[in-house]
């Protein structure tokens, strides 16, 4: 080996030697390949050199070094290593830009990428020993650089914890925030702010989904015209975000608002609300992490919304049932106390309250010492408004009971009463009679009832004389009356239909053939044995099943 030789390869080795220390003194990508490319480049004197590496799923362009910046947007879409040698829009690419010159990048275990070198600049071609240079200068550099790009990618995860840390703290804070909110404007605010501060969104929308319903409680677009658009789609059952692309395509009328993201809001699988988010003001798009840290933001906030709402609803139900319990008291109060005691006569009766208010009523009013009034009566439809008009229509036959007029004409006033005081469609069935306790006389109309039953030397005789319910018009056809002389052992019941449509867990009703024939075997028995057993009856019948209408009976026995 001559002396000018071995200078050569002095010169390189001390060349490699210092490029070796150089770029394992430092683990930042950027540094090492601006010294591969500084360093070859100065080595073969050529202007210009580019380094490409496949820092995720494709090829790209990470160095390059007397090149315009622009070449990046004309770079071939390249994923594969052996594309490096095959890809011809590659090849096309070096050749566009007078790159002549390209040798992969092997580490210890894979194919990091090329560098790619201009022409030099006394033109000649890269000789054997140069190309030969260039590749020892790759090798010692491709261990730097796998462990630059491992360093990298180590310091994104360590960003992206980090970035995941602080959002994991927000939302634990904001989840505090949420549970000690109950007015929706304060949650739907601390929502739209959260998500200001954190991504800079220059549109926005808040959206509760009420059954098929749309509501929009926060915006920064019309609301009427937003709510215009939205029904055009049926996005209650969204269970999944949409991009732009996706609204652009499928939701034409919504995206003329420039959303950019639509985000459900939803509980346990079912869709409560909808956040509508525009572009960002700082022109970043919507990532992955980002659209899971708006979803959790939204479901916190749906949550807080929904315990608001059922917490609404426990207070109205607790109202409700204080009314409701109230309204009971005062309708049981309306009822008799107890039943007279009478030498030949024996009174007895019973209600039993359904789940609801009921309409039923019964009564017994002392008009003398000689005379009584017996009533009882089913009012249509259950709660409140049954209840109240139950009270009008006693409050109608005390009054009425005390004028000199006889049953049917007292009968048609109280009609016309009620017909005065009712409205949709409501109606009163109602059976009343007069008892002379001396004459054992006992005068009866019956408006619409179920026919009270009366008991006679084991016959049953049906109580049907007299018109048309109360409240369906005001008089236009006499109520008609039936007298009827008592005798020893006679038994009256009269009842709601409440009694023969009790149902068993079939469905199955008690019916009026199940009564008559009990009552057919309590012919000599008392009033109250005789209430007893059809309640005994009718509970084994039911076996405990809830019933939708009160039960209610009155029974008079004639000694």
């Amino acid at each position: 080996m001559d002396n000018t030789e071995f200078s050569k390869l002095k010169r390189n080795l001390t060349a490699l030697v210092e490029f070796s220390s150089v770029v394992n003194s430092s683990l930042d990508l950027t540094f090492t390949l601006n010294n591969l490319l500084f360093s070859t480049m100065g080595k073969f004197l050529t202007p210009k050199g580019m380094i490409i590496l496949k820092p995720k799923d494709k090829y790209e362009i990470i160095s390059m070094k007397g090149l315009d910046a622009n070449l990046t947007k004309d770079f071939p879409n390249i994923t594969e290593e052996n594309e490096l040698d095959t890809n011809t829009h590659l090849h096309e690419f070096l050749s566009r830009n007078n790159l002549t010159l390209k040798e992969k990048i092997f580490s210890s275990s894979r194919c990091l990428g090329i560098i790619a070198l201009g022409e030099k600049i006394n033109k000649n071609s890269y000789s054997e020993d140069e190309v030969q240079f260039l590749k020892t200068i790759l090798n010692i550099a491709a261990t730097a650089i796998e462990n630059s790009l491992f360093i990298d990618e180590l310091k994104k995860v360590n960003r992206d914890l980090d970035s995941r840390i602080n959002r994991l703290n927000s939302l634990f804070e904001l989840g505090k925030e949420f549970g000690l909110l109950t007015e929706e404007g304060r949650i739907s605010k601390l929502l739209i702010y959260s998500l200001l501060g954190q991504f800079l969104v220059s549109s926005y929308a808040v959206i509760i989904v009420e059954g098929e319903k749309l509501r929009v409680i926060e915006s920064t677009v019309s609301k009427n015209k937003l709510l215009d658009s939205l029904k055009q789609y049926d996005l209650s059952n969204l269970s999944t975000h949409l991009n732009k692309i996706e609204i652009e395509k499928n939701y034409e009328k919504i995206s003329n608002f420039n959303f950019e993201l639509i985000v459900p809001m939803q509980l346990r699988g079912v869709t409560k609300g909808l956040l509508l988010l525009g572009s960002r003001i700082n022109k970043l798009s919507y990532t992955r992490p980002d659209i899971e840290f708006i979803n959790s933001v939204g479901s916190l906030a749906i949550i807080s919304l929904e315990n608001k709402r059922l917490f609404k609803e426990a207070l109205e139900k607790q109202k409700m049932e204080e009314e409701l319990e109230l309204a009971k008291e005062i309708q049981k109060n309306l009822l008799p106390k107890s039943m007279p005691q009478l030498s030949d006569f024996e009174f007895d009766a019973s209600t039993i309250s359904s789940r609801q208010i009921g309409g039923d009523y019964y009564d017994l009013i002392k008009i003398d010492d000689e005379n009584y009034i017996g009533a009882i009566a089913d009012v249509s439809g259950k709660g409140v408004p049954a209840s109240l008009l139950m009270a009008n229509l006693q409050a109608f036959l005390k009054s009425i009971s005390r004028l000199d007029l006889s049953i049917e004409q007292a009968t048609e006033l109280i009609n016309d009463l009620v017909s005065e005081n009712t409205s949709d469609g409501r109606f009163i069935t109602f059976f009343w009679f007069k008892l002379d306790i001396e004459s054992k006389m006992f005068t009866y109309v019956n408006a619409g009832h179920n026919p009270p039953l009366l008991i006679r030397d084991n016959k049953i005789r049906y109580l049907d004389k007299g018109g048309i319910l109360l409240g369906v018009m005001k008089t236009k056809f006499h109520y008609v009356s039936e007298t009827i002389t008592l005798k020893k052992n006679d038994l009256i019941v009269l009842f709601t239909d409440g009694v023969t449509e009790a149902k068993n867990k079939n469905d199955e009703e008690f019916s009026d053939e199940k009564l008559e024939k009990i009552l057919l075997s309590l012919t000599h028995n008392t009033a109250t044995e005789v209430i007893n057993e059809i309640k005994n009856s009718i509970e084994v019948f039911t076996n405990g099943q809830p019933q939708s209408d009160d039960i209610t009976l009155l029974v008079m026995k004639v000694f």
